[in-house]
């Protein structure tokens, strides 16, 4: 009997039902732009007006994803990571950088 189910065992755990919509949901991964990957954590925008965190570059990355043809191949987020937030803040909760955005 022992030697049955340690053949089985490992049989069965091989075999694994999915469950899923067929919407056409996460056939892709999320497509888009990220500011980290160049601008890292760059939020001095009074030395670096075109390489810092703020508004205007989110705003720029947005369209250019529009036209550029980007949007087309199906990127399609702006990913807000980090640096947007004021350094020191009341309470602790986040909130944007008011000089910056």
């Amino acid at each position: 009997m022992i030697g049955r189910d340690a053949f089985a065992i490992p049989i069965i755990c091989l075999v694994v039902t999915v469950s899923s919509l067929d919407n056409g949901l996460a056939r892709t991964p999320p497509m888009g732009w990220m500011s980290w990957a160049t601008f890292f954590c760059e939020i001095d925008c009074d030395k670096y007006p075109n390489h810092c965190i703020n508004e205007k570059l989110y705003q720029d990355m947005a369209d250019r994803l529009v036209s550029d043809g980007f949007l087309e191949a199906g990127y399609n987020r702006v990913h807000i990571d980090d640096c947007w937030m004021e350094k020191s803040r009341e309470h602790g909760r986040l909130v944007a950088d008011r000089k910056r955005f």
